[in-house]
């Protein structure tokens, strides 16, 4: 019987180690680049708004945003202020242009766009400076990419 139990235990273990490990999911999440506004880019700050970047709160608590940032591979970084806290469950929509900043929508408030139309990456990082979520996409036939 020993030699069967002692099988037995290898095998569960074998199975055991060979499964695929989940990722975990990051307490902030991107969820969305909408990186190609609509209609012709000229600048109109209706066409900046148009691009945005869309993250999640995964979490069962809210979270102070201050300091964290969200940024593009070229380097072009938006941090958030104080008070900016992303409550449990909930979205919050990064717009490029100008506009006023609410618990649901911020505005970057740049003049120029940020994401490639063709390809680039967007970055969360906490206030430390360490990445918790990355987003890339390589497709000038789409406006925007899901990063779920």
């Amino acid at each position: 019987m020993r030699p069967i139990t002692l099988t037995l235990a290898c095998a569960a273990a074998l199975i055991a180690t060979a499964a695929p490990a989940q990722a975990a999911v990051p307490k902030i999440q991107l969820v969305k680049v909408y990186y190609d506004s609509p209609g012709v880019d000229r600048r109109a700050n209706s066409s900046l708004n148009g691009e945005y970047a869309v993250v999640r709160n995964t979490t069962r608590a809210a979270i102070d945003l201050e300091g964290w940032t969200i940024a593009d591979q070229t380097g072009y970084r938006y941090t958030f202020v104080p008070g900016q806290v992303l409550k449990a469950g909930k979205s919050l929509t990064l717009r490029t242009g100008q506009g006023t900043s609410g618990t649901s929508t911020v505005y970057w408030g740049r003049r120029a766009y940020v994401w490639n139309n063709d390809k680039d990456s967007a970055y969360v990082r906490d206030a430390n400076g360490k990445i918790i979520d990355k987003c890339s996409y390589n497709s000038s036939y789409r406006d925007s990419v899901s990063c779920l």
